[in-house]
């Protein structure tokens, strides 16, 4: 034994001197690479933690409060009273708290705006007032995050509102944030009420919004509390329409559907039953077909206690419109004069016939009803639709986002046993057969398969309370935040980052408002800022998209349509693109406005890009601007370097390459000058 331990003594010295001599190689490369560790490695949904933000904190809205065009957050404490604004820190990739304010009574929901049109962010507070009534009080916003400011230490108050809660939209066509809502002493013969926005900075005090009868043509309904009310276009004319759920008595729901006709006011449209036990609506292109449709659950029955839904389905309702043409060369209108399809270059058309039919009979296919269970592969098939630690329980409505970038929105629920409520992603995918929401021979849109591989986050969450979309660093990406009870001791906001690698492409998009006719504003100091991230209610998205068949596809998004009950909805709109080798083919952007063109067309637009477009300032007919921002990863400086580095290497070698020509030029002119022609003699 002793003389074997001689003989492999040397191999093993031998051995690891080699490895010191590579380890002493490597380290001098490693110092010279230029890029730092990823932060995140593993192809899958990864925790990545509160993110700076503090326990016992709930998200309750999302803004761009300092105006960087990095999404930040709006957060509540348990007490329903204290406010905090946490801006996003780039460098940090995490969260800062920027603010913080108290207010005097239980806060129920957040609207952020801006309501004053000077491109600032400011904050809307509903709280509570009495048993039946709604105080709405406004904090000024100062565009670094903070609201009061030590000459205004008190908000602006607004008439007080009822229960259901109003929710932002723009009535008159000037961009200005208005409120659609009900107030204590409304009739039931016309319920409805506007507060429109009056305010005028040069007045010494100045009035935030004046109460006056929406111009709506037809029989108004009384808006259920909670409700899922929305600004959205939904008869394809690029206008936001306006979206109403009904009370109609004993549990009973139904919609309303006004379209905008512009300086016209709102028609009646559609008014509809909505199915029974249906829960919060929320509002998607599901099939990509370049129409807004609806999507919410239906339960069988509701706990009042937890807000677990027992018996649910997830119900799409698709929207039937004309579609659009597959070819440029397709032909649009029919000999009687109807329209067939909707041209690439021409999408802003509306459809005076668009519909949403929820009959369930075997010929309705723009209506599917998914069991939960299916979709989750649990027999129980019970979704949290109600977060009961927040009062007034909020509706937990179904979050649609594209996750995988491939122009399909997924869904994002939370299924709830008896000791668990965890988060569950369901990813859009076509129809086969035995996929959840595919009939039985493997036919119909769009069929939900539940993300097991690379989900182990979210399964490993016990405590959801709630959840919804993000996209963190503004990378591209559609990140998930889970709110949470606590119960785990993981604290009440967990973040998952969405590091799966996607070959696909996105676009994000915002609309602003045309505050400071779209240039620089001016502080009273002299210095200045741009109104980025000012949260526009009621812009609308279309576009056409070529993917690398050739296939033509369309799709529609709306911005910031619904802003009650804790929407969290961002300020911008993001969509993903699917595979495509070209540039957008068309990109339509709709506004509220009410002149002759209140859209664009934009064409060519590169993917992976965030454009932001100016409108006409108010009611004038002045041209749109339009930004295109591109950010830059990591690599970037680094390849720029490297071309240039490329080209110079190259301009030496063909330089030398010439030098050397050159000489071989004079020198075969010399052997020429000194040759005798022997024939000549």
């Amino acid at each position: 034994m002793q003389t074997g331990s001689l003989f492999t003594r040397p191999s093993t010295i031998l051995h690891s001197s080699q490895v010191l001599a590579i380890l002493l190689l490597i380290s001098p490369v490693s110092s010279l690479w230029p890029f730092p560790p990823k932060r995140f490695t593993k192809n899958s949904l990864v925790e990545a933690g509160s993110m700076g933000l503090d326990d016992g904190d709930r998200i309750v809205a999302f803004g761009d409060f300092n105006g960087d065009q990095f999404i930040d957050v709006l957060t509540l404490d348990s007490s329903q009273q204290v406010l905090s604004v946490y801006v996003w820190d780039h460098n940090a990739f995490a969260f800062e708290k920027s603010s913080q304010l108290r207010h005097a009574t239980h806060i129920h929901n957040v609207i952020p705006g801006d309501f004053t049109l000077d491109g600032k962010l400011d904050i809307l507070v509903m709280s509570a007032n009495s048993a039946t009534t709604l105080n709405m009080d406004l904090y000024k916003g100062n565009h670094d995050g903070t609201f009061r400011s030590w000459t205004e230490s008190t908000p602006i108050s607004s008439p007080s509102s009822a229960l259901p809660q109003p929710i932002a939209v723009d009535l008159n066509g000037d961009m200005k944030i208005d409120l659609l809502g009900m107030i204590p002493s409304t009739g039931l013969s016309s319920p409805l009420k506007a507060w429109r926005n009056a305010w005028n900075i040069s007045e010494s005090q100045p009035t935030l919004f004046d109460l006056v009868d929406p111009p709506f043509d037809g029989t108004q309904c009384k808006l259920a509390s909670p409700h899922s009310n929305a600004i959205i276009d939904l008869n394809g004319d690029c206008l936001a329409d306006i979206f109403l759920v009904c009370d109609e008595g004993s549990g009973r729901r139904s919609f309303q559907i006004w379209v905008n006709n512009k300086d016209a006011g709102f028609s009646l449209a559609q008014h509809q039953s909505l199915p029974s036990g249906v829960q919060a609506i929320t509002f998607a292109d599901i099939d990509r077909d370049g129409t807004i449709d609806m999507v919410f659950p239906t339960c069988s029955s509701v706990s009042s206690s937890i807000g677990v839904g027992s018996g649910c389905s997830i119900n799409i309702a698709y929207n039937k419109q004309i579609p659009v043409c597959p070819t440029s060369g397709s032909r649009t209108i029919d000999k009687q004069g109807n329209q067939l399809c909707r041209p690439p270059d021409a999408l802003c058309i509306a459809d005076p016939k668009f519909n949403f039919d929820l009959s369930t009979n075997g010929q309705n296919d723009a209506f599917v009803q998914i069991p939960f269970s299916s979709l989750v592969n649990s027999p129980l098939g019970s979704l949290l639709v109600l977060d009961t630690t927040f009062f007034p329980p909020l509706p937990l409505p179904v979050r649609l986002g594209d996750t995988n970038l491939d122009g399909f929105p997924d869904l994002l629920v939370i299924a709830a046993t008896a000791d668990k409520h965890t988060p569950k992603l369901l990813i859009s995918e076509p129809c086969r057969k035995g996929l959840a929401g595919c009939d039985t021979n493997g036919y119909g849109r769009r069929g939900f398969r539940l993300l097991q591989k690379g989900a182990e986050s979210l399964e490993a969450v016990y405590d959801a309370r709630g959840v919804t979309f993000i996209d963190m660093d503004e990378d591209g990406t559609l990140d998930v935040i889970i709110q949470r009870t606590g119960a785990q001791s993981h604290g009440t906001v967990t973040f998952i980052q969405n590091n799966f690698y996607y070959d696909a492409f996105f676009l994000k998009a915002i609309v602003l408002n045309g505050a400071c006719n779209n240039g620089w504003c001016t502080l009273p100091n002299g210095s200045t800022y741009l109104p980025f991230g000012v949260s526009y209610s009621g812009a609308s998205y279309k576009y056409t998209v070529l993917d690398t068949s050739g296939q033509r596809s369309a799709a529609q998004v709306g911005q910031l349509p619904q802003t009650s009950y804790h929407s969290l909805l961002s300020p911008y709109s993001f969509f993903g693109l699917g595979r495509t080798n070209n540039y957008i083919e068309n990109l339509f952007v709709g506004s509220t406005k009410h002149t002759e063109d209140h859209f664009i067309n934009m064409e060519g637009v590169i993917p992976n890009s965030r454009v932001v477009i100016h409108p006409p300032p108010e009611l004038s007919e002045g041209t749109w601007k339009r930004e295109l921002f591109l950010r830059p990863g990591q690599w970037i400086p680094w390849v720029t370097l490297t071309v240039v580095v490329a080209t110079a290497i190259l301009a030496i070698i063909v330089f030398v390459l010439h030098l050397s020509e050159k000489r071989e030029d004079e020198l075969e002119r010399r052997r020429a000058s000194h040759h005798i022609n022997f024939d000549a003699l």
